[in-house]
């Protein structure tokens, strides 16, 4: 089973919607964006959502913030796992007290093997800390939640060998081709379930519904 990651939350209400329609993994963005959460929105949602004991993992999603600052947020807050979106090394990874999800930038700059090479050390020195990689579009200076795509055949080999997330430029119209044709581990979604900037509880759930009718 596909699992479901709707990133980008800032309100309880759009958390717990998401909670209700399936997701697996709610993401809280504390790197500096349009949905950038405080510390203490953030415990809000994350302590609303643990509450109902169903089993959503709350992600915290930061950019090259200091190891120290992050490992704090993330025991406040009640954080669940890590999702480092910048630039951080390896090494950094390894200091962080959370499981981990590794944003891989996929862009002109980086071949497929130099990728595939990069997923592949991740996984071998954190494979104690619960890595999953994430692949999404690097669009200028821009951290994800551009709603870009990517080659996805790069995402279709990554997901052959690897425990994969796939982000960028999905929606509810082309998720059940990339669950279909990719099989990825997961999938996340920010801007492709928002009207006007703002979370959308009715394209949530039609993204929800559209990746378990792909993935059975």
């Amino acid at each position: 089973m596909t699992r479901i990651k709707i990133c980008g939350l800032s309100e309880v209400q759009h958390a717990l919607a998401a909670v209700e329609a399936g997701a697996d993994f709610l993401g809280l963005v504390f790197a500096r964006s349009r949905r950038q959460v405080s510390a203490k929105k953030a415990l809000e949602v994350a302590e609303a959502v643990h509450a109902l004991k169903s089993g959503q993992v709350v992600v915290g999603v930061f950019v090259n913030a200091a190891v120290d600052k992050v490992n704090r947020i993330a025991e406040y807050c009640h954080l669940d796992r890590v999702q480092l979106s910048g630039d951080e090394t390896w090494h950094y990874c390894q200091q962080i007290e959370r499981p981990i999800i590794k944003t891989i930038h996929v862009s002109s700059i980086k071949t497929p093997e130099e990728i595939r090479s990069e997923i592949a050390t991740g996984y071998q020195l954190l494979s104690r800390q619960g890595l999953v990689c994430l692949l999404d579009s690097k669009v200028g200076d821009i951290y994800g939640g551009t709603g870009k795509t990517f080659d996805w055949q790069l995402a279709r080999e990554a997901s052959a060998k690897f425990h994969v997330i796939v982000a960028g430029g999905l929606n509810p119209a082309n998720v059940g081709q990339v669950v279909e044709e990719i099989k990825p581990w997961g999938v996340d979604v920010s801007s492709g379930v928002e009207t006007n900037g703002e979370k959308d509880t009715a394209k949530i759930k039609e993204f929800i519904q559209a990746v378990r009718a792909a993935s059975g």
